[in-house]
């Protein structure tokens, strides 16, 4: 082995060789054999990649292209964004190099084909989208698996989600989501009902038997405020009309609540008890035959005789009248007789909506009180009254007993294939006949018997009721038929409803049933035709007709041939359509509007869905779908605001009219004014905006002002403008000689009283600065005879305060106090060092007596003068 030291220098294109001559040479020609081989051996290619899909390659901290790189034991140079280039380039062993070259370009043609979506989604719906737990999100993303979702955080309260993938996977993803949101609109309408605290009770009812009623009927969400709650609002969920009916449903509660009536009848205290009869019998008959009213006795042996009644009105006074009839019956020693039916019996005797029995009650005027569930004895029954009225109300009523104690046996043909209908379900439609008719009992044939007699049995009327019933089943039965109702299979799901609502709604109003067929499993057909054989009909073997509806399509409706067709049309209406409406592109993102606020209040107010194409397609045309009948309106409503964003635009263009006028820079702040006063009532005045030039920029024209707004107003402003300069070109200084001990009387506490004047006679007056050459001069600016006025009008001030200035210096000269009197005053005392007169020289001290070294010493002296004006 040469005994050579090798050393690397990094960074550079240099090895150092160390070591005896001839083992250098040798380990040279070694290292130049390898670097030969390796160049031989080493490839390298160039792609071009836009630059923009870089950093995806690169990935996070160098992910993606350092595993590259280790892959493929490659090196790859991506150049920096500041290059803005393309090019790639890939060294290394051949085959890792194009191994590279295909994975970094199978990355960028999948980038390229990737597309980034943002859909409009409420933030409302956000979580129930993502379900409980994030469960239905994944269910998403399982059947998108090439698709993100990112839904954004909620406190940006923002309604964008975005969704990034291969194009028609996002596509897809898209349309599934709207669906989705779709559904979830037609069930999240919502509205608030303020109802009284008190009611909500009863609009709960007992157990919660009236809210849950209201539900079921309506196919709605309701939700009332917690009972420590001070709200009174209730909150209604679901597709709009139900929700409407529920509100209905829930204020006609309250309305009758809210006409809750309270009376007291005076009535005496021996007669309660036979009043409210044995176990409360008599009183219960009364307050359930009058909508359920409360009636209230005091407490037995207080000895009161007022008892309470409570509850609608209208109800509260058919209470009393009877309570009070009953117990003027009870005083006049009314006669009671108890007879006895069987409990079948009663609704037959108590008549359809109780008109039999109220046909005996007007007739004889006796009372006729019925078991209720309470009740032990479930055959009794009670007559109350005058002994007259009761006795003829029995024999009718035991009358009617006997007549339904007569036990008849009869029967009836009925056809076979009617049999299946009263048989069905366990035979509950016989139980009701049987129920309804005073226990009558109707025997149909066994099953296979072929026979078409049917047996009644039960008292004659019952048998002759039942029998009467049973020809109007088999009418109907007959006049039913079947029709079909063709209806794409993709839009059965929204015509059924939220839990098959829309289906039950027109089932109970058309008295139909509707049979949907089962959901296709291969939807798709073979392209090849049905091979035909010898002796086969020829039409059997085509292929179906492609314009006929599929199997899956139809939809089976059965009942009354009106119905039938009516319920048809009702079908077909739920139909969504779909109509495309042509709006320009630019306006798309103001129809959608702020997070999408716009054109969520569009489909809220007509219940269709709007979709506006992604704006990289820059497509003019809006697809809306929804019911037919909602379809019109939008389109209108659509359109209109459409009108309405055109002649916002065309009201900007029209608002942005520029006009330039060259006014010197000189008069600029005086256009201005003082805190822009006068720019800004010119502004407001012509509705229109002013743009100075900017000092700082010495490529712009510092003498031209831009106005911009309408036509018009811009160029009344620009006369406004021009009108100032004239006055300005028109103005005249004159310098004015003011003695400065009176400026700052004219001046004013803070200038208001210069800027009195000023605004008066329509001038500028500036007053000299400290330090200036003359302290008199004050220069007056404005129109010639504005200048001459103002000067005249502070020259006379001047005079005025003048004269008050001179008296108050001769007077403060005389205030002060005479010399002996100061010498009065007790003294300190000072000493005085190294003055003249104390040092080694001839000088003395001065005399102070001497007029010559002190002449002003006691004399009146003249004020002293000051170049800026007096001393304030």
């Amino acid at each position: 082995m040469p005994k050579v030291h090798i050393e690397f220098t990094e960074g550079e294109d240099k090895i150092t060789l160390e070591g005896p001559t001839e083992d250098v040479n040798v380990a040279q020609e070694q290292i130049e054999a390898m670097v030969k081989d390796l160049i031989h051996r080493m490839d390298y290619v160039e792609i071009s990649i836009d630059h923009k899909f870089h950093r995806h390659l690169i990935g996070k901290s160098g992910a993606n292209i350092n595993r590259i790189k280790d892959q493929y034991k490659v090196s790859v140079r991506i150049p920096p964004d500041s290059e803005k280039s393309n090019l790639i380039r890939i060294e290394g062993d051949p085959q890792g190099v194009q191994q590279a070259k295909r994975e970094l370009l199978e990355l960028a043609s999948r980038m390229e084909n990737e597309r980034t979506k943002d859909l409009i989604i409420e933030q409302r719906f956000h979580r129930t989208i993502i379900g409980q737990k994030g469960e239905r999100i994944r269910e998403i993303r399982d059947k998108f698996p090439e698709v993100i979702i990112n839904f954004p955080d909620p406190a940006q309260k923002s309604d964008i989600v975005q969704l990034r993938g291969p194009k028609n996977e996002v596509e897809k993803c898209t349309k599934y989501m709207q669906k989705m949101v779709a559904d979830l609109v037609e069930n999240s309408y919502s509205i608030s009902v303020p109802i009284f605290k008190q009611f909500h009770k009863n609009i709960i009812g007992k157990g919660g038997a009236n809210i849950k009623k209201i539900r079921e009927e309506s196919n709605t969400k309701i939700d009332l405020p917690a009972e420590n709650s001070n709200s009174e609002t209730i909150i209604i969920t679901g597709k709009r009309a139900n929700c409407e009916a529920a509100r209905s449903r829930i204020l006609s509660i309250q309305k009758d609540l809210a006409n809750i009536a309270e009376v007291e009848v005076s009535i005496p205290a021996k007669l309660h008890n036979s009043l409210i009869g044995t176990k409360g019998r008599l009183i219960r008959s009364i307050m359930e035959e009058c909508g359920g009213v409360h009636i209230h006795f005091p407490v037995e042996g207080s000895g009161s005789d007022t008892v309470v009644i409570r509850g609608p009105s209208s109800d509260v006074e058919k209470a009393k009248k009877q309570l009070l009839h009953l117990a003027e019956e009870k005083q006049t020693k009314s006669f009671t007789v108890d007879i006895r039916a069987k409990p079948e019996y009663h609704k037959f005797l108590i008549g359809k909506g109780g008109g039999k029995i109220r046909k005996v009650r007007d007739t004889t005027g006796a009372r006729i009180i019925f078991p209720t569930a309470e009740d032990k004895d479930q055959d009794l029954i009670t007559i109350i009254g005058k002994e007259d009225a009761v006795k003829e109300a029995q024999k009718e009523l035991e009358a009617l007993i006997q007549n339904l104690d007569n036990v008849v046996e009869d029967y009836m043909l009925v056809d076979p294939k009617h049999h299946r209908h009263f048989v069905i379900r366990r035979g509950q439609v016989l139980r009701e006949i049987a129920e309804e008719y005073g226990g009558v009992m109707v025997s149909f044939p066994r099953s296979g018997t072929q026979s078409d007699k049917v047996t009644l049995k039960g008292a004659k009327e019952c048998v002759e009721a039942a029998r009467k019933r049973i020809q109007e089943i088999i009418e109907d039965l007959e006049a039913q038929v079947t029709i079909e109702c063709a209806i794409p299979q993709k839009f059965h799901r929204s015509v059924m409803g939220p839990k098959g609502s829309r289906i039950q709604q027109i089932t109970r109003d058309y008295n139909v049933q509707i049979k949907f067929p089962d959901k296709e499993e291969n939807p798709v057909h073979s392209a090849e035709p049905a091979v035909q054989e010898n002796g086969d009909d020829a039409g059997e073997g085509r292929e179906a007709d492609p314009g006929s509806p599929r199997r899956c399509d139809i939809i089976i409706i059965s009942g009354r041939k009106e119905k039938c067709e009516a319920a048809k049309e009702a079908l077909e209406a739920l139909v969504p359509v779909t109509i495309e409406v042509e709006v320009p592109f630019d306006l798309h993102r103001y129809i959608i509007g702020q997070k999408g606020s716009g054109i969520r209040k569009m489909m809220d107010e007509f219940e269709v869905n709007i979709h506006v194409p992604a704006p990289e397609l820059q497509s003019d045309v809006i697809a809306i779908t929804g019911l037919a009948a909602n379809l019109d309106r939008a389109k209108a409503g659509l359109l209109e605001r459409v009108r309405e964003l055109q002649a916002e635009q065309e009201d900007r263009a029209l608002r942005s009219f520029k006009l330039s006028v060259t006014v010197d820079p000189k008069y600029h702040p005086k256009i201005i004014g003082r805190k822009g006063a006068v720019i800004t009532q010119i502004r407001l005045e012509h509705d229109v905006n002013i743009q100075f030039p900017d000092k700082d920029d010495g490529n712009q024209p510092q003498d031209q002002i831009t106005i911009t707004g309408y036509e018009k107003n811009t160029e009344a402003a620009r006369d406004a403008i021009l009108k100032i300069v004239g006055e300005l070109e028109q103005m005249v200084s004159e310098d004015v000689p003011l003695d400065h001990r009176v400026h700052a009387r004219i001046i004013g506490a803070r200038g208001k009283a210069i800027r009195k004047i000023m605004d008066e006679f329509k001038v500028d007056i500036r007053f000299p600065q400290s330090g200036a050459p003359d302290p008199n001069c004050v220069t007056v600016t404005g129109l010639p005879e504005n200048v001459e006025e103002a000067i005249d009008h502070i020259l006379n001030l001047e005079e005025e305060y003048l004269a008050d200035v001179v008296d108050s210096e001769v007077l403060q000269v005389y205030m002060k106090p005479p010399a002996h009197e100061e010498s009065k005053a007790p003294s300190k005392g000072f000493v005085v060092r190294d003055a003249p007169w104390t040092a080694n020289s001839s000088e003395k001290a001065p005399d102070m007596s001497s007029s010559e070294e002190f002449p002003s010493f006691g004399a009146q002296v003249a004020p002293k003068t000051l170049p800026w004006g007096p001393k304030r």
